[in-house]
């Protein structure tokens, strides 16, 4: 017989197989000697309340092993000869597009303007070395996309967007670590997600797929409203269905698709600054022990939203055991991200604290028309690299001196290895996004006191949280709505917000070739 039973418990209890087992056992109503053996299934921190408990979802095995579901194993088929299909961009909207292409009998043909994982790993070596951007090779072009050097978060609340389940035995299928489908906050780490992106690449190959690296798509094929191909430099190739999966720093492409006339329409975003504390503040704040988190407990997480003007203030991309990156795409921009390994194990904490921005603030800044929210942002990102001073440095204000409007004489030791350099942050950041931070960072203190913190420091700026364009496609067969055969997908087309949001939007895409 078996079992799927809901138990809650301490976390140090968890780690004990045999209490575990007596749980299970009084949970279920039979004696400890009938549990054969116990699945864990789901695990989730509950520190909402003064003691910490780990909610479990737990399979238990009564009297015998009863044979489980098997293993996940996605139904690829050979399409060396097959019907080919563009994919423009390999982050994982693209990279999922061309697997279930493979899936569904296609030969998906992925173009990636920048360089494989392997040679990537080099380009940011130097990039720290130098200070230089490479445009085609850094932390938001490449292999694998902005998240293969990102992190690797895989949490997601579009549930309503695809399958989740899916997505993440995918990445299990690809070498992730199963843990990924237990925890309610996966996570698989900059130091393991490079990993998993070749696999996947070694599998479209294995199945006639294509990969081509450093071949950036500079223009359509178009026959009237219908899409024939792509040029890359002079370059011609040819298919009747495109997915365009780019990204959202991929601004010569808004630019491309402003030339050809393709339909696109602005949006909502998010700019402000990267926050980062040390991590023991966060473990104390959030576990309510002066000890931190112990041996026992995650390195702590923390979310946080609220109002401010009509708007959202709220925390993005939030990076426990962390470091603060690089993440400019080209010259003359300053531009931070945030990442973690798989163990999360550095001093520091860090999450962008962002704004929602729309046209008509815009319009109050004076950045009008289709592309005024990519101007403002390169204007921001412009700005802050002169107040860092060049070469990757951060401008970086003390949290609690960026509330009193005052300039910081000393900075605390943070994660970012650039450098960072002492700047009114207060000061330069557009009025509307300083005022709105400042009264979200004074709310989120209000629930959570050490929060408000002179440990803790803002590294500027945040700007490339999602697009500030989408890509108009039609709702029902998720084509473009005026050009036949381009498929705007992803977070570059406004239609995800994340690793696995994008996974499962360019599957979706891939679905609505056929």
């Amino acid at each position: 017989m078996y079992k799927e039973i809901q138990i809650r418990i301490k976390p140090e209890e968890a780690a004990e197989q045999e209490l575990l087992r007596e749980y299970a056992a009084r949970e279920v109503g039979v004696s400890l000697e009938r549990i054969r053996h116990i699945d864990l299934l789901k695990k989730a921190v509950d520190a909402r309340q003064r003691q910490v408990i780990l909610q479990l979802r737990l399979g238990v095995h009564i009297d015998c092993l009863e044979e489980r579901e098997k293993v996940f194993k996605p139904a690829y088929r050979n399409v060396a000869t097959a019907k080919p299909v563009i994919v423009v961009g390999a982050g994982p909207a693209g990279l999922f597009a061309a697997l279930r292409l493979i899936e569904r009998g296609y030969r998906p043909i992925v173009l990636e303007r920048g360089k494989s994982v392997e040679e990537r790993r080099r380009d940011l070596g130097q990039l720290y070395k130098s200070g230089l951007v490479n445009p085609d090779s850094n932390f938001g072009f490449g292999e694998g996309g902005a998240g293969t050097f990102s992190d690797g978060k895989l949490y997601t609340r579009s549930k309503k967007r695809g399958d989740v389940q899916r997505a993440l035995e995918i990445l299990v299928y690809h070498g992730a670590d199963p843990v990924i489908l237990i925890d309610s906050h996966p996570h698989i780490g900059t130091d393991k997600l490079p990993g998993v992106i070749v696999n996947i690449r070694k599998t479209i190959e294995a199945y006639g797929g294509e990969v081509r690296f450093q071949t950036r798509v500079t223009d359509f094929i178009l026959q009237g409203k219908q899409i024939k191909g792509v040029m890359a430099g002079q370059e011609e190739i040819y298919a009747e269905q495109v997915i365009l999966a780019t990204g959202h720093s991929a601004r010569d492409v808004y630019r491309m698709l402003q030339a050809r006339s393709v339909y696109m329409e602005p949006k909502d975003f998010a700019v402000g600054l990267r926050l980062e504390h040390p991590q023991q503040i966060i473990d104390c704040m959030q576990y309510h022990r002066k000890e931190g988190r112990g041996p026992w407990l995650p390195a702590a997480e923390y979310s946080f939203v609220t109002p401010v003007e009509g708007r959202g203030v709220y925390s993005f991309c939030m990076c426990p055991g962390g470091v603060v990156v690089p993440a400019a795409t080209g010259p003359e921009q300053q531009v931070v991200n945030g990442m973690s390994s798989s163990a999360r194990n550095t001093p520091w904490a860090n999450s962008a604290i962002v704004t929602a921005i729309g046209r008509e603030e815009l319009e109050q800044m004076h950045y009008a028309g289709l592309f005024g929210g990519m101007e403002f942002q390169e204007a921001l990102e412009k700005q802050a690299w002169q107040q860092g001073g060049g070469h990757l440095q951060a401008p970086a204000q003390v949290l609690t001196d960026f509330l009193r409007g005052k300039f910081s004489n000393r900075l605390p030791r943070v994660s970012y290895k650039p450098g960072v350099n002492s700047s009114p942050i207060h000061q330069w950041l557009p009025e509307l996004i300083s005022r709105r931070l400042r009264e979200g960072l004074l709310s989120f203190g209000e629930r959570a006191k050490a929060f408000l913190t002179s440990e803790a420091v803002l590294l500027g700026v945040e700007t490339r949280t999602s697009a500030p364009l989408k890509i108009v496609r039609l709702p029902d067969r998720l084509r473009h709505v005026e050009i036949e055969g381009l498929y705007p997908c992803g977070e570059g087309a406004g239609y995800a917000g994340g690793i696995i949001s994008a996974a499962m939007d360019g599957e979706k895409c891939a679905e609505s070739v056929l």
